[in-house]
């Protein structure tokens, strides 16, 4: 049998996409570098792969940057956000619906594919869903890879150019400067928690599980700092290779339909995004970068990295994404059933 080579070309590649992006002086190398890198090889017809539990393992360690920064200050500040996150229950309800009938009727894909492709919410759920309601993965698959990489990749260009926002600070402390029995405390709460999570079928495992449960240790004040930037970074690293590496094997025509309808998606989302984060900056008393960072529809775990890497208020940003996520994975399925045939005859 001869060995895989996928996964030793994938890290090449999002090496060299990482090592252009610190060449080139661009904003998250260590995120957008393996994103672009992947997609990059991809397209040229190399075949990839993602790095699996390792990549899980890895991606665990976001959620434990995330659940530390919830501390009691930041769960008494979230009342006074509450019209902010109510109102992403109705963003959510826009994007359905201008995106369906985008994909039904002007990319022609059939009504589970449309309206799952549709969906803001997490990429693996919204694909389990549209896989049982017996869409094409493998479009909808593109499509939010498209989404996210899109809204992921031009979000710190924007951010650094227009708003002079500073993406080049590391993302928390170095591991020399935390207290050794913290760090150790954190390196179990990534994969306990993740396994947890995937014990009791919680979506989303590998990041959520550890969030809830550093969360907890955070108010109990068990834990006082963010994971080591090294963590960090790593975690970054793998995110980005997930995303690319879902373009593996794509074909001239999966270019032009999915990853095109995925294109104009995201210039259609940019448009609801821009509206509803124009409402939010008048009403809300957050920074308008933290307005910014909660209201575009990218992934969960991408837009949190950004969050940390920019300074914003990680609570408030996840906060929302949260929302966003749960609402879709409640009202999504319910909805879905009435879509119509599971598949056009």
């Amino acid at each position: 049998m001869r060995p895989d080579r996928a996964r030793p070309r994938t890290l090449a590649a999002a090496l060299a996409g990482t090592g252009i992006f610190l060449a080139a002086g661009w904003p998250l190398p260590l995120l957008l570098g393996p994103m672009l890198g992947c997609l990059v090889s991809a397209v040229c017809g190399l075949r990839l792969r993602d790095m699996g539990a390792a990549g899980a393992f890895m991606r665990s360690y976001l959620g434990v940057a995330i659940g530390s920064t919830v501390t009691p200050a930041l769960i008494a500040g979230l009342p006074a956000h509450g019209l902010s996150i109510a109102l992403v229950p109705l963003y959510v309800v826009v994007i359905g619906a201008i995106g369906y009938p985008f994909f039904r009727k002007v990319m022609g894909f059939d009504p589970p594919t449309a309206f799952y492709s549709a969906m803001p919410g997490g990429l693996q759920d919204m694909l389990i869903f549209g896989e049982e309601a017996g869409g094409d993965v493998r479009a909808m698959s593109l499509v939010h890879a498209t989404r996210v990489l899109v809204i992921v990749t031009l979000a710190p260009f924007l951010m650094t150019a227009i708003w002079g926002a500073d993406l080049t600070r590391p993302p928390g402390q170095f591991l020399s400067d935390l207290p050794a029995s913290e760090t150790v405390i954190m390196l179990i709460a990534g994969p306990v928690g993740w396994k947890i999570a995937e014990r009791v079928r919680l979506f989303g495992a590998s990041i959520l599980g550890p969030l809830i449960l550093t969360a907890a240790l955070s108010l109990a004040g068990v834990i006082e700092h963010r994971p080591a930037a090294e963590l960090i970074w790593a975690a970054q690293f793998f995110i980005g290779i997930s995303v690319g590496a879902k373009y593996s094997g794509i074909t001239a025509r999966e270019l032009r339909v999915d990853v095109g309808a995925g294109l104009a998606f995201a210039a259609l989302l940019a448009l609801v995004s821009t509206g509803f984060i124009a409402v939010v900056a008048q009403v809300s008393t957050a920074p308008f970068v933290d307005v910014l960072l909660a209201f575009l529809p990218g992934g969960q775990a991408e837009m949190a990295i950004i969050a940390i890497v920019a300074g914003a208020d990680v609570g408030f940003v996840v906060a929302h994404h949260l929302v966003r996520i749960f609402f879709v994975i409640l009202v999504a399925p319910l909805v879905g059933i009435h879509i119509g045939d599971k598949r056009d005859h």
